[in-house]
């Protein structure tokens, strides 16, 4: 706990107990991890790589009203952003 950080696990036999990491964990075995067949760990990699690309860019969600996490997190940031903030971002050289 020397950073402030606590590591908690969920008791064995209770997956509700973080469903969202679950609900990934099962998506990420049965779409990709039992289709693929790896040849070096290097090949491994890429094609996770890859995965997470379609996953996070190209495939639409249902629980993001059928939007993809990279195109949700920017609806939220161009909701978040107000005449102030991007003032501020201005003035200090920043980009958005």
């Amino acid at each position: 706990m020397e950073h402030g950080v606590q590591l908690c696990f969920i008791r064995p036999g209770r997956p509700v107990e973080n469903g969202f990491i679950e609900s990934f964990n099962g998506r990420l075995r049965d779409e990709f991890l039992n289709v693929e067949w790896f040849s070096s760990l290097q090949d491994a990699k890429q094609e996770l790589a890859n995965f997470r690309e379609h996953y996070n860019h190209q495939r639409p969600h249902s629980s993001l009203a059928d939007r993809t996490p990279a195109g949700f997190a920017e609806l939220h940031r161009q909701k978040t952003k107000t005449p102030d903030t991007l003032m501020v971002v201005r003035a200090l050289g920043l980009s958005c």
